[in-house]
């Protein structure tokens, strides 16, 4: 009896811990997001932008010709078949006069699909915890609420991809002993397949997909489904908005002269600009070239080799006596441990996207929803260690006057973010024990 009394008050302390944390770790959010929710009418210049895009398209004016938009500089991003499916948000100016309600109920939405399933436990502090991380988590939303831009939508997308591929585990784990339910997967492929659509660069994002504990034959399918489902818009855009379709390629690569494009914007906080900007500072010749170089070397140091190297040291802990080769123990592992499985493409996507090149501010949402994903099965030390580095620390770094660590305060916050859950899946990154078996 006095054993359970005194698991009791431990779980009841680390509870009340973790309460006073996350209210703490919430204040500087709400601040801002409520500063930014009354802002006048000079915030929000995306939202502004695709309106304008999708009034000039129903005008019969090319939207991707700058010159077309009103009250704007900026060039409309995404594909023609977009401009029909937002025209409804758009009608009479609704989602320019309201778009920060809309989306703070986006993300309590995207909060509500993470909470719908989990990868272990599901309480009132977990999904506290998940909130604060979608709301606040590396500045990303307050960059979506600032600027308007549709990376709130695409956060949304993220997770409701995520909570179907979570259900899919959750019947997997009812099913015990049973063929893997197949419908929820292919669902959340095909969700991410059209959320990638809407960002070239994510595409390897589905590289993610293997690490998922399915057998590899329908891994492979729910890659095709994602890939028709991310080449679908483009090809719909080709054939149905032909003239359009090229115009929107000019755009986007810069090659209509005289109006802003995403190629020539300055720099992000990602890190092929962290590189470009260290080869910059270093005065080499070739900068360019070495800043890419940089980037390369950056992101397989600090991301893709601790992850791949993780990984084989998973597989070598499970000593498996057959002589099967990695790729098929590594196979039996994540069906036999669908959990793990399931925190190790998590993680890989949290990985792959924060690998991708030019990540802008307002990106960091969607990678705050994959973090939401992962938080709450760590122990409370870590949760802390996540908290204050990647809700706290991003908001201090927006408020310093030092150009460099207001750049990539959330490329660092990221990163240290990534390194905290791997050395929780992987404790053997730092030396420090065996892994364990979630």
């Amino acid at each position: 009896m006095d054993k359970i009394s005194n698991s009791n008050r431990v779980s009841l302390l680390r509870n009340n811990w973790l309460a006073c944390l996350v209210v703490i770790a919430a204040i500087p959010v709400v601040v801002h997001l409520t500063n930014d929710y009354r802002s006048g009418s000079e915030f929000g210049w995306d939202v502004r932008v695709n309106c304008a895009a999708v009034e000039a398209h129903a005008n019969g004016l090319n939207p991707y010709y700058v010159k077309n938009l009103k009250d704007t500089n900026l060039s409309y991003p995404y594909l023609p078949v977009t401009l029909d499916a937002f025209r409804p948000l758009c009608v009479d100016g609704f989602l320019t006069r309201h778009y920060r309600g809309i989306y703070l109920a986006v993300a309590a939405l995207s909060v509500l699909l993470l909470c719908s399933f989990g990868i272990s436990r599901r309480s009132l502090g977990d999904v506290c915890l998940k909130a604060l991380c979608v709301f606040g988590g590396f500045a990303g939303f307050e960059w979506a609420l600032v600027t308007g831009n549709f990376a709130a939508i695409s956060g949304l997308l993220t997770a409701l991809a995520l909570s179907l591929f979570l259900s899919g585990l959750s019947a997997q784990e009812k099913n015990s002993g049973n063929e893997a339910p197949f419908a929820p997967y292919a669902a959340g492929a095909a969700v991410f397949g059209l959320l990638i659509s809407l960002k070239v660069i994510f595409l390897p994002l589905l590289l993610s997909f293997y690490f998922l504990p399915l057998s590899r034959r329908r891994k492979i399918i729910l890659m095709v489904v994602a890939a028709v489902c991310f080449a679908a818009p483009g090809l719909i855009s080709l054939l149905f908005y032909h003239d359009l379709f090229f115009s929107w390629i000019d755009a986007i690569t810069g090659q209509i002269p005289g109006q802003h494009s995403p190629a020539l914007e300055g720099c992000n906080p990602s890190l092929l600009c962290l590189g470009q900007a260290v080869s910059e500072n270093s005065g080499l010749v070739h900068q360019k070239l070495v800043g890419t170089l940089f980037y390369g070397f950056a992101a397989t140091l600090l991301v893709i080799g601790p992850l791949a190297g993780s990984l084989v040291r998973l597989v070598r802990n499970e000593r498996m006596s057959d002589d099967r080769s990695f790729l098929q123990r590594l196979d039996r592992l994540l069906i036999e441990r669908p959990r793990l499985a399931m925190r190790v493409a998590v993680l890989s996507m949290f990985a792959l996207y924060l690998c991708a090149p030019r990540l802008k501010e307002y990106a960091y949402f969607e990678l705050a929803i994959y973090a939401a994903a992962l938080i709450v099965d760590l122990p409370a030390t870590a949760i802390a260690a996540v908290l204050a580095g990647t809700v706290v620390a991003p908001i201090l770094a927006m408020q310093t006057h030092n150009p460099f660590v207001s750049t990539y305060g959330q490329t660092a916050a990221a990163l240290f973010c990534f390194w905290i859950v791997l050395s929780d899946l992987d404790p053997s990154v730092f030396g420090l024990r065996e892994s364990k078996k979630p």
